[in-house]
């Protein structure tokens, strides 16, 4: 797919890993690719030049071998489990700009052509390798990484191989990494994990297998065909091949070097070494931050294949709304660390963030507007200490969450979003507009117009990440779609007066706890 953006500055280029089809999506996958969107949609807000990449890792063996479970083939498997990615994110409403799959011709071409500079460059040469194989993690390990003989990631275990494969020269490129991380500690982020990689690079590190032998499911080796590209190799590339390195370059010069990565906090190694050590080898410059989060547990207990408990967030929004879920999982945890799934939280969430603040803020506020304004948004008159306290308040709401968005804090930038909305409730009852209507109309329409206006705001700052009630807070103000989203429209006193407003149904109707998705 195309961009047909204009060229120009301000370009912001963002990734998801690409995810591996050998099952269906589940809520680790959304949650990434939920929180890239939100930061997507949060940069267009800004008026960047936005490309948002996700897609799909179609190779290796471990899809070989689920194929063959099923009396598939590999090209049937991955037909079908890719429609089930890009069916959840038309759902959850996710903004991606270009859908990577590694079985693309475009994404072959380039692949090999990579391999081949590679190659000739010497980076990579044919070597034989002896050692374990993790299947399920596609991963190579030495028997002292293995943990009681099985995969340190996984807890599986792994197989003894010894076959001719082509390596990469990773152990030229380690301190030329290591200077790279020192110098620029936003590179990998957070802080935690950025150690982590350090301390694993500074133990030393062996050239890296980059194929496979006698394995037909995979890119074949350009100037080899009896050997397959390794699949993290040809994963990690996705990241140039869809902007069309190197037989497309208007795209690849005007986004890369990406500005976000982000990945689980399990394939750090692969994002955090080997890519940028691939892009050493290529003269490419390094992404600007590869920032990998944690995992979710679904009420304190692991989520895993065997014991039946992964969370399939199609069933969670058909009962409990898109917004909501997007919500939950983006205010629920920092974003960086560990996170637990409970439903009981989820419905906590929803009655009494969603529904008894934000929602009831909306119904209150369109309700006045009606009795004291004819549903009409009255124009401002005068202004007390009440009033420049509510503004300031929306002031100071964008400056912490730009600060916030930028360092990838979701939880505490909707956390600074509820502030203003507790703000705004606070308003209310400090200046009763009740009472107002019987004795000041003139700071009745202030206070009114006010209301308003900050809930136009509340709407502006929530649109990355609950697309859908953004809408309909805008239109229950009455507000037209091409008011909403411009630049200038962000600060204070930009809401029309007279605009008619339409109050429609409550935003977040209160779940009884019993409804809960069993």
């Amino acid at each position: 797919m195309e961009t047909d953006k204009p060229l120009g500055k301000g370009s912001f280029y963002l990734t998801t890993p690409i995810y591996y089809v050998n099952d269906a999506p589940h809520i680790g996958h959304s949650y990434t690719t939920v929180a890239a969107d939100a930061l997507a949609r949060y940069e267009r807000l800004k008026g960047r030049d936005v490309f948002f990449l996700t897609g799909t890792d179609e190779h290796g063996q471990k899809i070989y071998r689920a194929a063959q479970a099923c009396n598939e083939t590999p090209e049937t498997l991955v037909n079908q489990v890719v429609e089930r990615y890009k069916c959840l994110w038309k759902n959850l409403f996710v903004s991606n700009d270009d859908f990577i799959r590694t079985t693309e011709p475009r994404h072959t071409r380039r692949v090999q052509k990579v391999f081949q500079r590679l190659c000739d460059k010497g980076d990579i040469y044919l070597g034989e390798y002896e050692g374990w194989y993790c299947t399920p993690c596609e991963s190579f390990w030495t028997t002292g990484q293995l943990i009681e003989g099985k995969c340190p990631e996984c807890s599986r275990t792994a197989e003894r191989l010894k076959e001719v494969n082509y390596f990469f020269k990773l152990s030229k490129y380690r301190d030329k990494i290591l200077q790279h991380i020192d110098r620029n500690p936003e590179f990998i982020q957070p802080e935690s994990r950025r150690n982590e990689l350090r301390n694993r690079l500074l133990a030393g590190v062996d050239d890296v297998s980059v194929s496979r032998q006698s394995l037909p499911w995979g890119i074949p080796v350009p100037m080899d065909p009896e050997h397959t590209i390794y699949v993290w190799i040809d994963a990690l590339l996705n990241y140039i091949t869809a902007l069309g390195y190197d037989d497309e370059m208007e795209r690849f010069n005007r986004y890369w070097p990406a500005d976000v990565h982000l990945i689980g906090k399990e394939i750090l190694w692969f994002h955090g070494a080997i890519w940028p050590a691939v892009l050493m080898a290529l003269d490419l410059p390094l992404p600007k931050k590869v920032f990998a989060h944690g995992w979710w547990t679904i009420e304190g207990q692991k989520i895993s294949k065997s014991l039946g408990n992964a969370i399939d967030p199609l069933k969670i929004t058909e009962q409990y709304g898109v917004d909501a879920y997007r919500y939950f999982i983006l205010r629920e945890v920092p974003f960086g660390m560990d996170g637990n799934f409970s439903y009981t939280m989820l419905v906590h969430r929803i009655n009494s963030d969603l529904g008894n603040d934000l929602g009831n803020l909306l119904m209150r506020s369109l309700t006045m507007i009606e009795k004291f304004s004819d549903g009409k948004i009255p124009s401002p008159q005068g202004t007390r200490e009440e009033d420049i306290n509510l503004t300031e308040g929306a002031a100071r709401l964008e400056t912490k969450l730009d600060e916030e968005m930028k360092a990838l804090q979701f939880s505490q930038a909707l956390e600074t979003v509820w502030e203003f909305v507790a703000q705004t409730n606070k308003y209310i009852e400090e200046s009763k507009p009740w009472v107002l209507a019987k004795k000041d109309k003139q700071a009745l329409s202030t206070t009114l117009y006010n209301i308003a206006e900050a809930l136009r705001l509340i709407s502006i700052h929530i649109s990355p990440f609950m697309p859908q009630t953004s809408r309909e807070i805008f239109s229950q103000l009455g507000i037209p779609e091409e008011d909403r989203f411009q630049r200038s429209e962000r600060t204070w006193g930009k809401l029309k007066p007279l605009t008619k407003t339409k109050k429609g149904k409550a935003l977040f109707p209160r779940i009884e706890m019993s409804a809960q998705l069993a």
